[in-house]
């Protein structure tokens, strides 16, 4: 079995090939061409095994050697700066440092999203995006508003009216925009059958099922349901020494499942008064905020459990049975699979 670290840059990448032994077999400079590549991996038959950090640009260098039968693995940026720290850091170091702790089996690997899902959750994060741009373009015509404590953006002064306008603009733009992803976005995922039970669990809409499916990318990678907080960032993290515990807030994990959970547990205690009845009680002794992730982590419960069976919601909160379930109107199916 031969290792191959790969120091992956924008127009260049630095490998460093190592047996099971550590010894170095081959090393190499090369510029980002999948023919000089594919010429440095050729040139070293046999099984072999791969490593690069998980940074922007993995995704053709995968695909890449996929064909090659080459395994790759995506090592966790962070955690490889806690193992890897040297004194002398320069590409050549690097490459081989991921080699060596490749032939180990000590690279931290983050999640390798498959192929197929890969455009679809890139284009989901590129609405979220354009969601936020959109807030701020809005944001911006407020605070313009109230300064000159006016209504309307006709009501401002000449020269504001024409910097409120470009804010307008955009948000046309935004919106056509925003409109335009999800047309392309629901006939890939609306006959989804994950992403029609996910529909039927109180807080999550149609975009919030979409991102549950693509984020997560399969529940069987998270051997229990707290491993899949954590991972949702819906708990907290600790500090703890000289026999002092402290919670802090962490920011591991993945921030649009946070996001989903968040905004789902809202809408759950507006519309399911099941939900809020259990927010209320909660509220008295934990407070506004407590509460609220109390409820995300309660939802996160119900989509573990629903994703890992394969069946649909069944329709109880903290064992209590919601009355009044969501009705049958697009996007949900009668039958969500």
């Amino acid at each position: 079995m031969l290792y191959t670290g790969i120091d992956l840059h924008k127009r260049t990448s630095v490998l460093s090939t190592v047996d099971a032994s550590g010894q170095i077999v081959a090393k190499a400079k090369l510029p980002n061409d999948r023919s000089a590549l594919l010429s440095y991996f050729r040139q070293l038959p046999g099984p072999h095994q791969a490593t690069v950090e998980a940074t922007g640009s993995w995704y053709w260098l995968a695909d890449l050697l996929s064909d090659e039968a080459v395994d790759l693995r995506l090592g966790h940026a962070k955690y490889l700066k806690a193992i890897a720290y040297a004194k002398v850091k320069t590409d050549a170091v690097d490459a081989n440092t991921l080699a060596q702790l490749l032939r180990v089996e000590m690279i931290p690997e983050a999640h390798m999203i498959s192929s197929d899902l890969r455009p679809i959750r890139d284009l989901m994060r590129a609405r979220l995006r354009l969601v936020q741009k959109h807030v701020s373009a809005r944001n911006s015509i407020h605070r313009l508003l109230e300064k000159y404590n006016v209504a309307d953006v006709p009501d401002l002064p000449p020269l504001v009216q024409i910097h409120a306008q470009c804010f307008v603009d955009q948000c046309k733009l935004l919106k056509k925009q925003i409109k335009h992803i999800e047309q392309v976005l629901n006939p890939l995922l609306i006959p989804n059958d994950e992403v029609q039970r996910l529909l039927w669990i109180p807080g999550i809409g149609k975009i919030g099922a979409y991102t549950l499916h693509l984020e997560i990318d399969g529940i069987e990678r998270f051997a229990s349901d707290r491993k899949f907080f954590s991972y949702c960032r819906l708990v907290p993290g600790s500090d703890n020494s000289g026999g002092r515990q402290r919670h802090k807030s962490s920011k591991d994990g993945n921030r649009y499942l946070k996001i989903v959970f968040s905004h789902a547990a809202l809408r759950a205690i507006q519309y399911f008064p099941e939900v809020r009845a259990f927010a209320q009680r909660k509220a008295r002794s934990k407070g506004k905020h407590l509460t609220r992730a109390l409820v995300a982590k309660e939802i996160a419960r119900i989509v573990y459990h629903v994703m890992q069976s394969g069946q649909p919601f069944n329709g109880k909160f903290k064992g209590a049975t919601i009355e009044k379930p969501k009705q049958v109107v697009w996007p949900r199916r009668a039958n969500p699979g």
